[in-house]
């Protein structure tokens, strides 16, 4: 089943357009719009591929997947060029900076990362306050180790 699609157009060919899908089968496809063939079939990830996207240039393409990795790809020779390891939990979405030089991925872990694309380095993780962030319950009593997990999940240290 396929889960996700992105367009692109080589730059300044209008000729150019491009479709990449990612499936529950693992794979990306890249395929030519003009002619509806599948041009090449990119394998890698090890589990489903939720999120694509075309760089602004357009010959890179970044793939998220289920296996909690970002990959980025040339399209042209169909090689994985890098493997972004970091987020703890499916990648959901991916957006290419518009100079191209920065990529940001989102993930059910509830972060936002930024990679630096040339090198593969995570640049900054972003996240949002949880319901209970910060909270301290060392030595909190009456609580079960189950109740100790949820409110670690959703922000409380110590426990």
């Amino acid at each position: 089943m396929v889960w996700t699609v992105a367009c692109s157009a080589e730059a300044g060919d209008a000729n150019g357009l491009m479709i990449a899908s990612g499936s529950s089968d693992k794979t990306l496809r890249l395929w030519d719009v003009q002619t509806g063939n599948c041009l090449r079939t990119l394998t890698g990830h090890t589990n489903w591929i939720w999120s694509v996207a075309f760089s602004p240039q357009g010959h890179l393409l970044a793939s998220g997947s289920a296996d909690k990795t970002v990959k980025l790809w040339d399209i042209h020779d169909g090689r994985c060029l890098q493997t972004l390891v970091g987020h703890a939990n499916v990648v959901r979405s991916l957006a290419f900076h518009p100079q191209g030089n920065t990529l940001a991925s989102v993930s059910e872990d509830e972060t936002i990362k930024l990679w630096d694309v040339k090198t593969g380095e995570c640049l900054k993780t972003l996240r949002g306050d949880r319901p209970y962030e910060g909270m301290d319950i060392t030595g909190a009593t009456g609580l079960t180790d189950a109740q100790k997990a949820t409110l670690e999940v959703l922000g409380a240290i110590g426990a």
